[in-house]
């Protein structure tokens, strides 16, 4: 009887303790942050307005979140995007390493190396800048450098139609004219 209520206890401490480690895992876990509510991999997403293709996105990984308050995508390793135009040709293309998109606001943010490129080859580099998906314009208030065939030039703060056709910059450092 002792060698059966030894065996009892000792199977009984066993599972005891095996349990504990598990629920310990798990509160380590949820207090890490909150946890996306999809996740998805080599992602891409189709924007349209009245039917027409205003921008494609291509995402190596998206993380959406979502609350009561808030519907959020974060693309943690960066985006390439394409915007179009009215003829459904592509009019610039967009690269960063970090992208944040607030759904109910219809915004982008984008981090990190941000370059815009439009059709003639003009360039913008910046480290911050945000696509309003409503009005259909980039903006930055951070460093901005314009790169054209014959100038660079250098400012904080800017905006322009995705096309990037007639950016202005707000506060504009220099400019430098290149030989042709």
């Amino acid at each position: 009887m002792t060698k059966q209520i030894l065996l009892f206890l000792s199977i009984l401490i066993i599972i005891t303790s095996c349990g504990n480690k598990d629920v310990d895992k798990v509160k380590i876990s949820a207090s890490d942050g909150p946890l996306p509510v999809e996740r998805g991999v080599n992602i891409a997403i189709s924007y349209t307005d009245s039917g027409f293709l205003k921008a494609k996105v291509f995402a190596p990984l998206l993380e959406r979140y979502s609350t009561e308050e808030k519907l959020e995508s974060e693309m943690k390793k960066g985006i390439t995007a394409y915007f179009y135009g009215p003829k459904g040709k592509i009019t610039s293309y967009l690269k960063s390493k970090y992208a944040f998109r607030d759904e109910k606001a219809r915004t982008l943010l984008v981090r990190n190396d941000v370059i815009v490129v439009n059709n003639k080859g003009d360039t913008i580099r910046t480290e911050e800048m945000i696509w309003d998906e409503k009005t259909d314009m980039i903006s930055t208030d951070k460093a901005v450098q314009i790169h054209s065939p014959d100038k660079i030039i250098y400012g904080t703060g800017m905006e322009s139609t995705t096309d990037f056709t007639h950016p202005k910059i707000f506060n504009i450092k220099g400019t430098v004219y290149l030989k042709q």
